[in-house]
């Protein structure tokens, strides 16, 4: 079985701790995840994927074991600039970009500061277009009370809604370990951790109107794109994954039977579309 290294690296005042397997001298594919989770929830995938890739999975700041300074700034801004530090500090210059979640605005504007440095983008329910907002979103357009929808917010973070997150549209329920979300809120629990998410999910409304930036980047650029995708996902619809043939139209789109995290029940036919995906063009 291959073998995950636990590793960090400081980048000024911020500390990124990541997981890595694979061959260092293989091509790099970087695991970017969502909301509320970590580089944990790659574990499993890249236990499959480590024998022909080198797989770099860091946590985002805010999330995991990634430690930030008081007063850091919570934005998918912020987030992408230390993306950029990271990728710079393991030597990465070549990288296919994995994207899910919150992970998707963050690695997308890395895409956009770093036009071709990414070889390929495999978007597991990482949305790109507005179509692809579902009914679990917020309403972004009538957040005006930053102080109302922290509020809110809060109750996304309780442990009933983080496991929500994990079951709503599974095939079966009781085959979502409860270490996976019991483990997101442990570290949702650690100081400052909740006012960090709610900072970000604050600042998601800021996400819808950069779209066609990361549009004109696809179509620029036309990279390979993979996109596979829990079909019943509340948070982010089938069609913002078919949206990505607009742009990339030789974007290959796969549907699965599952909801929001669809490794938890899917991980072995997306990570043999991911190998072959890759091989393909590598």
């Amino acid at each position: 079985m291959a073998t995950i290294r636990h590793r960090s690296v400081q980048l000024g005042d911020v500390e990124v701790f990541y997981r890595e397997a694979g061959d260092p001298g293989a091509p790099v594919l970087l695991l970017l995840h969502g909301f509320p989770t970590s580089s944990h929830q790659f574990t499993r995938l890249m236990r499959r994927l480590a024998g022909r890739w080198r797989l770099v999975a860091p946590d985002l700041p805010g999330f995991g074991e990634t430690v930030t300074p008081e007063g850091f700034t919570f934005t998918f801004d912020r987030l992408a600039e230390v993306l950029g530090d990271f990728v710079d500090a393991l030597e990465l210059r070549r990288y296919a970009l994995y994207v899910f979640d919150f992970g998707a605005p963050a690695g997308l504007r890395l895409a956009v500061s770093r036009p071709h440095q990414v070889t390929a983008l495999i978007t597991q329910n990482g949305n790109a277009y507005v179509e692809g907002l579902g009914p679990a979103m917020p309403d972004f357009a009538n957040l005006t009370d930053e102080a109302e929808a922290k509020r809110g917010f809060a109750e996304i973070l309780r442990l009933e809604q983080v496991k929500w997150q994990y079951t709503e549209g599974a095939r079966d329920p009781e085959t979502i370990d409860p270490s996976n979300y019991l483990l997101d809120k442990y570290f949702l629990d650690r100081p400052g951790r909740a006012e960090a998410m709610q900072d970000l999910l604050w600042d998601y409304r800021n996400n819808p109107p950069v779209y066609p930036k990361f549009q004109a980047w696809l179509r620029e650029t036309q990279p390979p794109v993979l996109a596979v995708w829990g079909r019943n996902d509340k948070f982010f619809l089938p069609a913002g994954a078919e949206a990505f043939r607009d742009d990339v139209p030789s974007a290959e789109v796969h549907f699965f039977d599952t909801g929001h995290f669809a490794l938890e029940e899917d991980v072995e036919p997306i990570s043999e579309l991911i190998d072959r995906f890759l091989t393909a063009r590598h």
